[in-house]
């Protein structure tokens, strides 16, 4: 790439792009990524993505069951009942938890059912213990008067056979689990986990178990955001320290490109002479950068790129900028790979909170500010965490964050924000 495109993005502009817009021209690029599927066991599918459609074969439940410890009835013959006009029904049956009533209730009459046992024919309606008294071991009495499928789940109540019981594209939660197995699914079809390669580089960067050294800083990088994107449902890939000298970085990120879904590395993404980030993912495939700095602090210098089919991104070497980009970035397209749709993402959870000092802001950028949450008389308050880019206890100590959005000059104490909780 020359030098009159070095701080050009995809689209032939100059300048920073507002980030918003970057996420918007990266997910539009993975939206039509094929992405393989495997077929999978129940108990290995929690938090993976559906690869298509799942259709309940049977009614669920498959029978009518109570919902409550009582008497199973005809709904008919406790019209009118009252502590001081009972009903008197015979207690002619008796439900046993996993066997089928034996016998037809008829009027008059009425069969002791547990909580979840199944209706006897003609029954329709289920009074609770609590609204009867005993008269003796063969007659109850009635105190109050039920409809027509009072304390009852019906056939398919839960779900009906034929209807879609989960979309694609949908993230795997315990409950859904728990639906697929009360239909008596054991195997789905799910996109597979991405897999992610880590490169960190840097001639100054060693190993985290190394002692420490003048002039070297222990590889952090590296196992936050292994951890992050573990946490984001990948598989990782660790290709380890990456000197700074072109042809190891280059081969090590084409050989990551050529064996993984997703690659980052950390460092070399900001502009000066020893930037390979750049050089080396327009090397690697078209279209090559899509995008290389955005109005985000921290984390300005990313590079985003498009390897033919992999994303590639160029993280910030500072721990905080990476952890910040990856949020705003890589989280999103792991997703993505993940056969997620964007849109159904859902949000990060957060929380209304006072914010305590005020912050100042340039125009034009977005800024993250990370805090640490604390209550007073049950308000939320918000304390920012000042603290420059490469300081990693800043984010450990931190709850969360909130953003001054690029439009903004900062923010005054006493102002509520929405703090985005880390996980």
């Amino acid at each position: 790439m020359d030098s009159a495109n070095q701080s050009r993005d995809m689209l032939g502009r100059r300048g920073l792009t507002r980030v918003a817009e970057a996420r918007t021209i990266l997910l539009d690029r993975l939206d039509n990524l094929q992405h393989p599927t495997e077929r999978i066991s129940l108990g290995d599918a929690l938090d993976r993505v559906t690869a298509e459609p799942i259709v309940a074969a049977e009614d669920l439940p498959p029978a009518p069951r109570s919902t409550m410890d009582g008497f199973a009835v005809i709904a008919a013959d406790t019209f009118g009942a009252t502590q001081s006009l009972p009903a008197y029904l015979q207690i002619t049956g008796e439900v046993l938890m996993g066997t089928p009533p034996e016998g037809c209730l008829e009027r008059g009459s009425c069969y002791r059912i547990p909580t979840g046992g199944l209706l006897p024919d003609n029954a329709d309606s289920v009074v609770m213990l609590e609204h009867t008294v005993p008269v003796d071991e063969t007659m109850v009495e009635v105190v109050k008067g039920i409809g027509s499928g009072t304390n009852v789940i019906k056939t398919g109540d839960d779900i009906r056979a034929g209807v879609q019981a989960l979309s694609a594209g949908h993230r795997l939660r315990p409950s859904d689990l728990g639906l697929l197995a009360g239909l008596g699914i054991d195997k789905v079809v799910v996109y597979r986990r991405p897999r992610i390669g880590i490169i960190a580089t840097g001639d100054e960067i060693i190993d985290h178990r190394q002692p420490s050294a003048a002039g070297k800083i222990r590889n952090i990088n590296s196992v936050t955001l292994a951890a992050l994107a573990k946490r984001c449902g990948a598989t990782v890939t660790d290709y380890g320290i990456v000197s700074d000298r072109e042809e190891i970085f280059f081969a090590t990120v084409a050989r990551a490109v050529e064996e993984t879904d997703l690659v980052f590395f950390s460092g070399g993404s900001s502009v000066g002479v020893r930037d390979l980030g750049e050089r080396t993912i327009e090397r690697l495939g078209s279209p090559g950068i899509l995008v290389h700095g955005v109005t985000l602090k921290p984390g300005k210098p990313i590079i985003i790129g498009l390897c033919n089919q992999t994303p590639v991104f160029g993280l910030p070497g500072h721990p905080v900028s990476a952890m910040v980009c990856f949020d705003f970035f890589v989280r999103p397209a792991v997703r993505a790979l993940s056969g997620e749709r964007a849109g159904d993402c859902h949000p990060v959870p957060s929380i209304s909170a006072r914010l305590m000092r005020s912050i100042n802001s340039a125009a034009g950028r977005l800024d993250v500010i990370r805090v640490r949450l604390d209550r007073d008389q049950g308000q939320w308050r918000c304390h920012p965490i000042l603290g420059r880019s490469g300081a990693i206890s800043t984010m450990s100590r931190a709850d969360g964050y909130f953003l001054i959005n690029e439009d903004s000059q900062g923010l005054a104490e006493g102002e509520q924000v929405e703090v985005y909780i880390y996980q």
